[in-house]
């Protein structure tokens, strides 16, 4: 049987369209009243996210132009009335956001475990500063595959609460059977690494200021006595080379399943000048599991969650200047950006600023990616 809640809801979705998804959700409005479908509200909103629209007036514009016999692919009959702005900005408003991250992920992750070899998931949290209301900001945690850059899932941090908690709970909503996650130094808890061991998973997770002590031990070590594995890479006018050696965990490094120890030393020289940086990481996989060179690879690649999605959300579709505070709209916004970033990566786009620009061309060519999808 499936061992959780995406695995579940994932039975079936191969041959799933995400229009076919969406009408899963569950519409929280009332029957009375009610022209249009959830599912077509949606469908659209996703579609104009897709052709680069970046807000809920934008979504409307394209909906008004788009082309009626593409839209019949996804059940939008050619004489369906379409909704207004107001209609949709109230219906995004409504949905449950969370449940349609659930849905969405559930979709997601069937294509992206179709891609083969180890998945390797980036886990770090964004803030959506242009929706910040009553003195705070929605704060959202996303889950990255690394080698596809497509997004398995998103939760909101819940109010007083902090990314931590939110961390575990996302877990709890995929299969994560095998993998490793990745995560910055804020999560590099012992509860965090029993919760994910638990769920089948492996970790690597960086140690900072924040396990202070734990730090200083592992610094402590002889690492001028271990092998040393070495890369260089050039980009950027700046030259970087990554040191790793790795040893297996001392027996007092009591987080649950740590089965290596490794120290990261990346110097990179900028215009002559060298900056050298050392960081420490504890991971559940062995060292036959994975090498120093895999290592440091996983350790790079985390950060690609800040290029491949935070910085495209920001930067691409202007996220943060995005003003909108309604309900769960915000989220739900998020959660079509996410999506349209993961689609356009699966079907081999390298620049999505570019490809959002095409897709504003002419509003067949979103519907029928969708379609394809």
């Amino acid at each position: 049987m499936p061992s959780s809640p995406i695995a579940a809801t994932s039975v079936g979705l191969s041959r799933r369209s995400l229009s076919e998804v969406f009408a899963t959700i569950p519409d929280p409005r009332k029957p009375r009243g009610v022209r249009h479908r959830l599912a077509t509200v949606l469908t659209l909103a996703q579609c104009a996210v897709l052709a680069g629209a970046k807000t809920l007036l934008a979504v409307h514009e394209w909906t008004a132009e788009a082309d009626r016999e593409a839209l019949s692919r996804h059940g939008i009959g050619p004489n369906e009335v379409l909704p207004s702005e107001t209609t949709i900005r109230r219906t995004l408003a409504l949905v449950d956001a969370d449940s349609f991250d659930r849905a969405v992920a559930a979709w997601m992750a069937v294509r992206v475990g179709q891609m083969g070899g180890r998945r390797v998931i980036a886990i770090d949290g964004k803030t959506m500063r242009g929706a910040r209301r009553d003195g705070g900001a929605p704060h959202l945690v996303a889950a990255l595959d690394h080698g596809t850059g497509a997004v398995l899932g998103q939760l909101a941090v819940a109010a007083k609460s902090n990314e931590i908690p939110a961390l575990r709970a996302l877990v709890d909503t995929m299969d994560i059977t095998d993998a490793v996650i990745t995560a910055d130094a804020m999560h590099c808890q012992r509860e965090t690494a029993r919760h994910i061991t638990g769920a089948g998973g492996h970790y690597l997770l960086t140690v900072k200021a924040n396990q202070r002590a734990l730090r200083d031990q592992l610094k402590a070590l002889p690492w001028k006595d271990v092998p040393a594995t070495s890369a260089i890479s050039t980009s950027h006018g700046r030259r970087v080379r990554r040191t790793v050696k790795a040893i297996t965990a001392p027996a007092w490094v009591d987080f649950p399943g740590a089965a290596q120890v490794l120290q990261v030393r990346r110097t990179r020289t900028i215009k002559g000048r060298r900056h050298i940086e050392v960081v420490y990481v504890i991971c559940s996989l062995s060292m036959t599991q994975a090498t120093p060179t895999m290592i440091a690879a996983w350790v790079q690649g985390h950060w690609g969650i800040e290029n491949k999605l935070h910085w495209v959300r920001d930067v691409v579709f202007d996220e943060d200047r995005h003003q909108l505070k309604t309900g769960r709209a915000p989220q739900v916004m998020a959660t079509l950006r996410n999506t349209a970033i993961s689609i356009l990566r699966l079907t081999g786009t390298p620049q999505i600023a570019s490809t959002l620009r095409h897709h504003a061309a002419d509003s067949t060519r979103p519907i029928h990616l969708l379609t394809l999808t």
